[in-house]
Order: C-alpha cells, then sequence, then structure tokens
C-alpha cells in the first residue's frame, strides 16, 4: 500500500487562486451557444465572485474581438449579493468572447482597515508604512507618469504629517483608481467556459419585410407574367411605404412533372405556372433563373433597382427538388427510393406534395450533398445576396444548418437567415441557437391580450431573447389566419400594428395592404392561392390601408424605441379586449405606448394604468400623449387614463408620451 504521505502532489501553480468566479451571465445553455447581438449594441454582462475571508475584490469584464488576441477590460462594479455588472458595446462585425476576472484588490483591503483603526481612534503609523510599501510595489509596474503619481502619493503616507493629514492623503478617490489601474494579477481568476457572441449587422434584428411574387406583377388580368425587370414597377411602392427588405419566393425554374394546380389540385392545367418551391426543371435547378423570369443578368438588375430604392433583396431557400430537377437524374443517390424504385415524394400527412422530392441528407453520397447546398447559398452572395429565408429548416437536419450556416457566415458575415419553422418550441429554439438569426414565430396565433403578453414576455426576455430573434409575419402565402378571415379591415389594422411595433422586425405578404381575407373554407389557407396561380390586383381598390401601412413604417423609422424588444413592457387595462405595451429607449428620451382594441367588429373602453414611475413621471406631473396615427394630442395626469377605441374609425393608438421639461429661463415645454 502506498504511502500517501510518501508521494504527496505538488499543487498546480495556476491552483493558487483566491477568487471563485461562477454563473457568468449572459450565455445559452451554459455556455454551449453563443448570445445573439448586433454592432452597436450592449452586452450586459454579470459574473458571481466570492473569496475566502473578508478582502476586498476587484472583478473585471474582460472581452475582446475573435480577431484580437488581448483582453479589453471595464471594472464590474458590485450589484448585491456577491453578483458584479458591467457592460461592454460591439464595435466589429465579428464574433466576440467575454469573461471575468477576479483578484484581492490589495489596495481596497489595506484602505478598509485604514479607515476603520483610524475611526476607533488607533495609531496607524504601521498601517500607513505598509500602504508605502503597497503603493510603491504598484510604482513599480506603472508607466513614467504613473509611477511619478504613485511614488509621490506613497511618500505623502510617512511624511512628516499629521495622522490625519496622511489618512487624508490615502482617500483620495484619484489615487484609488490608479492603483486599480496596475494591480498586481498574476493570481487572477478567470471564469470558464467563455462567453461567446455571435454577432450580426443591424438588419438582422431590425426591419421591416414585404413579401411578393415578381410573377404577379401583371399590369392587367390574363396578361403575360412579366419578368423580373417588369417586376422592377413594384418597387417604388414597396419603398414607398417604408419597407426595408423585399422578400421574394423561389425564382428558380419550376418543375412540370406533377405539377399541381389551383387551390394545390393535383391535376395543373397546360397554362398553370405551379408553384416556385417545386424546383427544377430542364432549364436548370437552385442556381438558375426561372426563363419566364428573366436570366441571372435580369436577377441581377432586379437586386440593382432594388437597393436604388433603399430596399434589399432577400431570396428564399427552399433545399427540395421538383421531379425533373437535374439533380434527379445527375445525383440520383441524394433522395430516398421506395422499394419499388421510385423516388419518395414529400408529406406530411395527410398532406401529400407530389411535385416536390425531399432530398436524403443521410444518404452514403451525404457530404457532396452538403458541399452542394452550400455552394447553391455561396452562388447567391456572389450574386449580392445577404438575406435568406429558409423555407422548413425544421426538416434537414440541425447539424447541416449549424455547418453550412457557418461556412456561409466565414465568407460573408454580413449574411442574415430567417428561418421558416412553424414547428415545436424547442425545435425552433434549436434552430436559433445554433445560427438562425431570425425566427418565424407564433405571433399569427396569438389573439387575446393574455396570449399575447404571455408569449412576448416569453421571447423578449433572458433567456430566450439572447438567443431568439423574432419575425412578426402577420399573414403568408401559406397563413391565413382566422383572426384576419372574419375580422375585417379593422383586424387588418390592429395585427399590422401589433406586429409592427411588439418586434423590431416584422413583415407583411403581398395583399395584406388590401385585406384580402378569402379563404378556403374551414381553412387557414388563402383561396386562389399564389402559390399556384398569378394574382393581378388594383393596388387602388376602395378599403386599402396602404396609407396605415406607410405611417407605421414611418413611425417606426422615426422612433428608435421600436427598433429593440429588450424594454417592451404590458401595462394594465380593466378591459380585457384591450392592450396596452409600451416601449423606450435606456434613456427614456423616445416612449411609446400602443393601445389596441382587439375585437373588430365593436367599440370597447377602458383605464389604462401607466406606470409613471418607470416613465421618470410624477405622480402629480401634466404629460402629453401625441397619437402619431390620427395626429391628436391630448394632456394626462396620474397613472390612470381613459381610452376608447371604435373599430369603424381606428382601433389602435400610438402614442408618443412627451414629459413636462423646464429651461433654464423657466419655460415648460414638452420633449
Amino acid at each position: 500500500m502506498i504511502d500517501p504521505r510518501q508521494h504527496r502532489p505538488e499543487p498546480a501553480p495556476e491552483l493558487n487562486r483566491r477568487v471563485w468566479l461562477e454563473n457568468l451571465q449572459p450565455t445559452v445553455d451554459a455556455g454551449r451557444w453563443p448570445i445573439k447581438r448586433t454592432v452597436g449594441e450592449t452586452v450586459r454582462a454579470t459574473v458571481d465572485a466570492v473569496a475566502d475571508g473578508h478582502d476586498h475584490l476587484a472583478v473585471d469584464l474582460c472581452w475582446r474581438p475573435l480577431s484580437e488576441a488581448e483582453w479589453r477590460r471595464v471594472p464590474m462594479r458590485p450589484v448585491g449579493n456577491d453578483r458584479w455588472q458591467a457592460e461592454f458595446e460591439i464595435a466589429s462585425l465579428e464574433p466576440h468572447v467575454f469573461t471575468a476576472a477576479g483578484r484581492i484588490d490589495r489596495f481596497a483591503t489595506w484602505r478598509d482597515a485604514l479607515v476603520k483603526k483610524d475611526a476607533d481612534g488607533q495609531d496607524v503609523d504601521l498601517e500607513l508604512r505598509e500602504g508605502e510599501i503597497l503603493l510603491r510595489e504598484l510604482a513599480a509596474r506603472a508607466a513614467p507618469d504613473d509611477r511619478r503619481r504613485l511614488e509621490d502619493a506613497a511618500a505623502a503616507l510617512t511624511a512628516t504629517l499629521a495622522q490625519a493629514d496622511r489618512v487624508t492623503a490615502a482617500l483620495d478617490r484619484d489615487l484609488a483608481a490608479l492603483a486599480r489601474r496596475h494591480d498586481e494579477r498574476s493570481r487572477e481568476s478567470f471564469h470558464l467556459p467563455e462567453g461567446r457572441v455571435d454577432v450580426n449587422r443591424e438588419r438582422a434584428a431590425v426591419g421591416a419585410w414585404y413579401e411578393f411574387f415578381p410573377r404577379s406583377a401583371l399590369a392587367e388580368p390574363g396578361a403575360t407574367p412579366p419578368g423580373l425587370r417588369a417586376a422592377e414597377a413594384r418597387l417604388p411602392e414597396i419603398a414607398r411605404m417604408g419597407f426595408d427588405v423585399v422578400y421574394v419566393p423561389p425564382i428558380h425554374p419550376i418543375g412540370r412533372v406533377h405539377r399541381k394546380g389551383p387551390n394545390n389540385q393535383v391535376k395543373a392545367g397546360p397554362d398553370d405556372p405551379g408553384s416556385p418551391w417545386a424546383i427544377g426543371a430542364d432549364e436548370g435547378g437552385h442556381k438558375a433563373v426561372h426563363p419566364e423570369l428573366g436570366d441571372l443578368d435580369d436577377f441581377d438588375h432586379f437586386v440593382a433597382a432594388a437597393q436604388d430604392h433603399g430596399l434589399e433583396v432577400a431570396l428564399d431557400i427552399a433545399f427540395q427538388c421538383a421531379p425533373d430537377h437535374p439533380y434527379v437524374t445527375e445525383h440520383p443517390q441524394w433522395f430516398r427510393h421506395r422499394p419499388d424504385g421510385s423516388i419518395q415524394y414529400a408529406e406530411n400527412p395527410p398532406k401529400k406534395y407530389q411535385d416536390i422530392y425531399p432530398l436524403d441528407f443521410e444518404s452514403e453520397d451525404w457530404s457532396e450533398l452538403w458541399r452542394e447546398l452550400l455552394d447553391v447559398v455561396l452562388f447567391w452572395c456572389e450574386r449580392g445576396i445577404r438575406i435568406f429565408r429558409v423555407d422548413n429548416p425544421h426538416t434537414k437536419p440541425l447539424a447541416f444548418w449549424r455547418w453550412c450556416i457557418a461556412e456561409v457566415k466565414r465568407h460573408y458575415p454580413e449574411s442574415v437567415f430567417l428561418s421558416e419553422a412553424f414547428t415545436r418550441p424547442k425545435l425552433m429554439y434549436a434552430l436559433a441557437k445554433l445560427g438562425f438569426d431570425q425566427s418565424y414565430t407564433y405571433f399569427t396565433w396569438r389573439n387575446t391580450s393574455v396570449e399575447i403578453a404571455e408569449y412576448l414576455t416569453e421571447i423578449t426576455r433572458p433567456p430566450v431573447s439572447d438567443f431568439f430573434r423574432p419575425n412578426f409575419f402577420a399573414n403568408t402565402p401559406d397563413i391565413l389566419p382566422e383572426y384576419l378571415q372574419f375580422g375585417g379591415r379593422a383586424a387588418f389594422q390592429v395585427r399590422l400594428v401589433l406586429a409592427a411595433t411588439l418586434a423590431a422586425s416584422y413583415g407583411i405578404y403581398s395583399g395584406y395592404e388590401l385585406c384580402e381575407n378569402d379563404a378556403l373554407p374551414g381553412r387557414e389557407e388563402y383561396l386562389d392561392s399564389e402559390k399556384y396561380e398569378l394574382r393581378h390586383r388594383d393596388w387602388n381598390q376602395r378599403g386599402h390601408i396602404r396609407s396605415l401601412v406607410t405611417r407605421v413604417n414611418q413611425i417606426r423609422r422615426e422612433n428608435p424605441a421600436l427598433w429593440r424588444n429588450d424594454r417592451l413592457r404590458f401595462h394594465a387595462v380593466d378591459n380585457e379586449q384591450l392592450i396596452a405595451y409600451s416601449k423606450s429607449t435606456p434613456d427614456l428620451t423616445n416612449l411609446l405606448l400602443v393601445v389596441a382594441n382587439l375585437d373588430p367588429h365593436h367599440r370597447h373602453g377602458g383605464w389604462v394604468e401607466v406606470p409613471l414611475a418607470g416613465f421618470g413621471i410624477g405622480e402629480r406631473d401634466v404629460y402629453q400623449v401625441h397619437d402619431l396615427i390620427g395626429e391628436a394630442r391630448y394632456l394626462w395626469q396620474g397613472s390612470r387614463n381613459y381610452i376608447e377605441l371604435d373599430p369603424a374609425v381606428m382601433p389602435v393608438q400610438i402614442f408618443r408620451i412627451r414629459r413636462r421639461a423646464r429651461t433654464e429661463h423657466d419655460f415648460d415645454y414638452f420633449m
């Protein structure tokens, strides 16, 4: 038996650290996944720091862009219960890492003991000598200017002055900061694992999206389908309405084999255009443009025209194939074959998609398939596309998306990926964690005030908000919610304002501004869906809400409070048919209150509770609320104020709250 006293292991030098750090936040799944931020946003980090004894601690927040080797630092401040906090700003479009570093603050510990003994009337001459020695040690590590200041401070502690004067010199505030800057860090503890930040440009978090089918930009009913250049005629109006992103469904050749007819009929007529999501035909596949839309030069021209109007084009990525896609003959091993030798078409029982073959990501040739699909995305990146709306990503392996998105961003870090995954919450969240920058949500089916408040509270608070960015589409070509089917024009007004003000990113599918609501009986799907046929629209038809869309997007651009989700707060109303919520900038210079009548058929009123303290308003103060839609202005006082909304007039109000300010000349105004 080995005598443990004869085989004593030598402790590793890194164990001689007294500060214990844990629970670094924000992190996702204990640091397994990065948090998400955009350039210019702040990371507010916290950490728990403890040590033995009663010594004071110094804790720093350390961060760096991944391209830099040295840590940048900022002191963390205690916020109670051994918790420390500090912030740093993301300044460059690249991944960042951060951690916390803790050490014993010898100067603060010494000074605290000095103050207590001096206050007790004790002789502190020895303590002052200890302070001199400590300051001279710090001076030895300092640059010339700081060294001279530290040496002068050290001399003052042992000068022939009264004890009170020497103690006063030790308590100089600037001296404490100087001492901290040059403190001994050889026994500093670092939190592991480090936190990671996935950094995007602002469009990944903020934007108004408009979806339209270029092939439906018809001059008149029955006209020849226009090409991309003709579809450019829609761009000025989309820009005038204030949108940032124009999203187009797949623009590729459409398969002819098993092509679907109107309303998803199994058999198509000779003139039926088919679904754009049945990708591939003799003319090409995912790297080609449908001949009726033009060619790649026409696509480039469309993208440039959009940019001229201040719009960015988002392209649909749908990794699936029509039966006559070139991949089917060139790479049959990429598809799943049935016992009779036929290829399995897509199904979501009881639904059948005979015009689509899903790819087999587990085929023997999976590696080559993955590389080809990555090449598809890179192909469109090379043509200037930086935003991709990905169709049904939850039906493809998560590991594929993690790899593919990372590879794309390695070359194009400004790229943005929107996940169209209406599926189970944890699967939606997994897609967000592994790399998708934005996500479709359940907003479409949240209609009551309780449902909306509960869901928005979940997705706009940590930990979910650190990795999941919502994009609130009020409708899609696939989804016409019951609320819009039966609520009439007021329902479209309500859902527009909710989508555009609850989320920093939102979108509508063309026809929304016309309040189109014809549905398949008993289904949340459009009748005569544009997915299967061309549509002609009279954009000036009676009852449109284009002016409201334009005004709401203008309000979004003029009010930075709507560019973020983290400061969304819901407020009590004594009528469940009303919902009230606010958004603000951290400094409260921009403060909005939104109130909506969720019943599109009846007038409703109620008392709204305004959180005056949170808004920086006194209980007796008079403050102005400016209705940004109707332009009316009201003076309110106190926390309870009555609002009544008539859906026949306007079912929503967006108020900008303006607090009373006083100038140096004693003149009141509202800011």
